[in-house]
Formats: structure tokens, C-alpha cells, sequence
């Protein structure tokens, strides 16, 4: 296999997150955080099921294997979404997103502290730019009150949003052994069906489905879309992480605020200000930095 297989199938997939941001827009105001991302998974899942059966792909893992791989699912899925909307309804959009920036950073941190990582000058440089470019992109809505529900509650929300960073992160290098063992799909449809089981939990403050006959064809239209996109991306971003280091597959999640602000430009009629170019610029710096070839340890 080439090697950049995984680099393109990893880009793909922070590209994917960021079209996701801007689809969610058009729907979270119709539906509770949690009760769209329950349907946004219970859609992934089920768009990978009929692939399994065409394949034949049978989810069977050994017993000792099956909670870890629940317990991953619920992690990445429920607890890390938990985390980050309840950061975002207590600090602006914009600073939680570079916050969330830091995912490939912490993963590149917990795969050196797991030893499934060595620390390279190229890639610590690399992943810092990509956290720049975000930040660039974003531009003065970090610093702009109006962008967010409670600017005043900081230390509580960015924690929130810290620790749904390293839920990512944590999660991300722990499936490795995994994915070396199984198939890619299977894991990622059995880790998809425990979150949705989580997510039901965590809709029934919202009323669960009270409202979802609600939705306007346009929401339904957006819901399809996160959903049916979030079950064959996922995939995709298992797979490349079985070929890939952990720290170069997320590192690309940094395409997704950039991705958002410039499909929010197309598709919303944002406004495509001149830092989010040069944002983008310098995240695509720092990606090609992180793949150089690694020689020197740091």
C-alpha cells in the first residue's frame, strides 16, 4: 500500500468534520445536542451494517475485547460530545474550537507517555502550526464577547472542552491494538450501536424524541447527511489509523474549523476574511512539517 493512502484517507476525514459543523447549523436549533448526536450515530451504524453483510464481516470479538471496544465507543461518542457542548454553552464557539485544536497535540503526548509514540522535532513543530493556523483562521472571534453564550465562565468551559480533547486523544491510540486484531468496520459499527445506547441516556433531558417530528425537510435533509457521512468517514478514519501513527492521522482534525469557515462561506454566505486564508496556510504548513521524515528525536 502506498504511503500516502492513509494521509489522504486521514485529510478526508478532518475535511468531512468540518462539512459536519456546518450541516449541524442548519439542524441543532430544530433538536437537543444529544438527541441529534444519538441520531447522528444511530444513522452512521446503520449505514455500515449493510456493508458488513456484503462483505460478511460478522461482529465477532473475543469476550475479553468486547467492553473495551464498547467502552471506546461510548468514550469517543457520548462522553467527548457531552463534554464539548457543555463547555460550548459556557465559553465562545471560536475559543472552544481552538481548544479542541489541541487534540492532535494530546494524542501525540499520550501515545509518547504509552510508548506508541516517538516525540520528533518535525511533528512537535508541525502539530504546533497546525494549532496556529487555527488560530489565525479564527481570527478576532477568540477575542470577541458577542461570539459565544457566557464568555465570563472560562476556566469551567475550557476544561470541559480540554477534557473532551483528550477523550479523543486517549481513544484514538488506545484502538490501535484493536484495529491490528479486527477489521475495521466491525469495530467501527460495534463501537458506534454502545454510544447510541449512552446517547438515548443523555437525550431524555431534552425529551428525547418529543421533538424529532419536528424537523423540517431541510433539518432532515442535514440529519442524513452528518449521519450517513459520520458511519462511512468513521471508517475510513479506523482504517487509517490502523496504517498510520496516531498523531499524524488526528493532527488532520485541524482541517475541520477551516473547513467550516470556508464551506460556511459557500454554503451560508459567511464572510471568507483574509485570516482564514492565511490560517489555512499555515495549517497546511505545519501538516506537511508533521509527514517530513523523522530523524531527530526531541
Amino acid at each position: 500500500m502506498k504511503p500516502h493512502w492513509p494521509i489522504l484517507a486521514a485529510a478526508s476525514v478532518g475535511i468531512q468534520v468540518g462539512a459536519a459543523m456546518v450541516a449541524t447549523r442548519f439542524v441543532v436549533a430544530e433538536s437537543g445536542p444529544a438527541t441529534l448526536a444519538m441520531f447522528r450515530y444511530a444513522i452512521g451504524a446503520l449505514c455500515l451494517l449493510p456493508v458488513l453483510w456484503w462483505q460478511r464481516q460478522p461482529m465477532r470479538f473475543a469476550r475479553r475485547d468486547i467492553l473495551p471496544i464498547a467502552g471506546l465507543g461510548i468514550i469517543q461518542f457520548g462522553l467527548l460530545i457531552a463534554l464539548l457542548n457543555f463547555g460550548l454553552s459556557l465559553i465562545p464557539a471560536a475559543r472552544a474550537a481552538l481548544l479542541f485544536a489541541s487534540f492532535p497535540l494530546l494524542t501525540m503526548i499520550v501515545a509518547a507517555l504509552l510508548g506508541r509514540e516517538r516525540l520528533t522535532l518535525n511533528k512537535s513543530i508541525g502539530v504546533l502550526l497546525t494549532m496556529l493556523g487555527v488560530a489565525l483562521a479564527l481570527g478576532e472571534k477568540l477575542f470577541d464577547p458577542a461570539s459565544g453564550p457566557s464568555p465570563g465562565s472560562g476556566l469551567l468551559g475550557e476544561a470541559a472542552v480540554l477534557l473532551a480533547a483528550l477523550c479523543g486523544a486517549v481513544c484514538s491510540v488506545l484502538y490501535r491494538p484493536y484495529l491490528q486484531r479486527y477489521p475495521t468496520l466491525p469495530i467501527g459499527a460495534f463501537a458506534m450501536l454502545a454510544s447510541v445506547g449512552f446517547l438515548l441516556l443523555l437525550s431524555i433531558p431534552e425529551g428525547l424524541f418529543a421533538g424529532w417530528n419536528g424537523y423540517s425537510m431541510q433539518g432532515w435533509a442535514a440529519v442524513l447527511f452528518i449521519g450517513v457521512s459520520s458511519g462511512l468517514f468513521y471508517a475510513v478514519w479506523l482504517w487509517a489509523l490502523r496504517h498510520a501513527s496516531p498523531t499524524r492521522v488526528t493532527i488532520f482534525l485541524g482541517l475541520s474549523p477551516v473547513t467550516a469557515g470556508l464551506f460556511g462561506a459557500l454554503v451560508l454566505a459567511e464572510p471568507l476574511t483574509l485570516p482564514l486564508l492565511a490560517g489555512l496556510v499555515v495549517l497546511l504548513l505545519g501538516l506537511w512539517l508533521a509527514h517530513r521524515p523523522e530523524r531527530a528525536a526531541c
